[in-house]
């Protein structure tokens, strides 16, 4: 593994190019060789992802990034760069190459695919963070091999690449919300809505949750877990609040979806057993007539993003 990524032996190194992460505060870049089914990384680079006080220049800011990185990996890794990919957040049209809304980068219809293949002279893939990851998920790490499954990273937010019939499936950009399910609870979201499992089961909640019911500041859910294995019971509490929470929409997902498998990334998903014992136990109670998914975690860590995007800049020179 380097930076999360899986390096494949034997693979015939036959197209480069750069793939691109922009996250709400880091853009992670690197140089990648392969081919679809594989791919290998030859040089990385992260930057802070710029914001300004409007979405116009946040989207020429980023446009701004991704030429400048595609430059520096470019000169660094002494290759002719063929394609780049570039995934973003928010809701994403990948047919459209548009970005059509982010909360946090505060962009509404950016065209970005057009943007960046103007300014850099390449042919450029567009995608989604969470759906490109799980396409790298679904080819590279935990969920290969199956068919129907639900990538789900848990981190801030929460958001899932749904997996159907071996591809991710994308409905325009609005497929994969899972955070936005109404589980009951009653408190307002910052989408609008109220009873959003985001709002119990991230681990921003946890913590958020964890600190107001005992006082005590936390730098994330991961001390929270630690707490749960001190035996902390305002940690339990919130432990088994967000279990719940993400046992009830995972039983929605699967009455759905039907997928043969689950697997679980993200900032909670560090938490490994702690995370993964109690909701199996929870889904198995709650479910009656339902297949049971079997729950894995993530293997490619916080490099599944870039992955992915190297992976969709494959694709697009592989289609042409």
């Amino acid at each position: 593994m380097v930076g999360g990524w899986r390096r494949i032996a034997g693979v015939a190194s036959t197209r480069t190019v750069v793939a691109v992460d922009v996250g709400g505060t880091e853009t992670k870049a690197a140089l990648v060789s392969g081919r679809p089914a594989a791919a290998v990384p030859l040089a990385e680079h992260r930057r802070p992802t710029p914001r300004r006080a409007d979405s116009g220049t946040t989207v020429a800011a980023v446009v701004d990034l991704v030429l400048y990185l595609v430059e520096e990996l470019r000169r660094e890794g002494g290759r002719e760069v063929e394609a780049v990919g570039v995934v973003v957040p928010g809701v994403v049209d990948e047919e459209r190459g548009v970005g059509v809304y982010s909360a946090n980068l505060g962009w509404r219809d950016a065209p970005f695919a057009e943007l960046l293949t103007a300014r850099t002279g390449l042919p450029t893939a567009f995608g989604h963070d969470v759906r490109a990851g799980g396409l790298a998920e679904l080819r590279l790490g935990a969920a290969r091999g199956h068919r129907d499954a639900l990538i789900m990273p848990i981190g801030t937010g929460i958001a899932a690449a749904i997996v159907v019939g071996g591809r991710v499936h994308s409905a325009g950009g609005y497929a994969g919300e899972l955070g936005h399910i109404d589980i009951g609870h009653g408190e307002p979201c910052g989408c609008g809505q109220r009873g959003c499992l985001e709002r119990v089961a991230s681990s921003a909640a946890i913590a958020r949750r964890y600190t107001r019911r005992s006082g005590r500041e936390v730098r994330g859910a991961v001390d929270v877990a630690e707490a749960v294995r001190a035996g902390d019971q305002d940690a339990v509490a919130v432990w088994e609040e967000a279990v719940t929470a993400l046992g009830k929409a995972l039983v929605l997902a699967c009455t759905i979806l039907g997928p043969e498998v689950v697997v679980l990334g993200g900032g909670l998903a560090l938490a490994r057993e702690l995370l993964t014992e109690p909701l199996g136990r929870r889904l198995n109670e709650l479910m009656t007539f339902q297949r049971p998914p079997e729950l894995r975690l993530a293997e490619l860590g916080d490099g599944a993003g870039r992955l992915g995007a190297a992976l969709l800049a494959l694709d697009l020179l592989e289609a042409r």
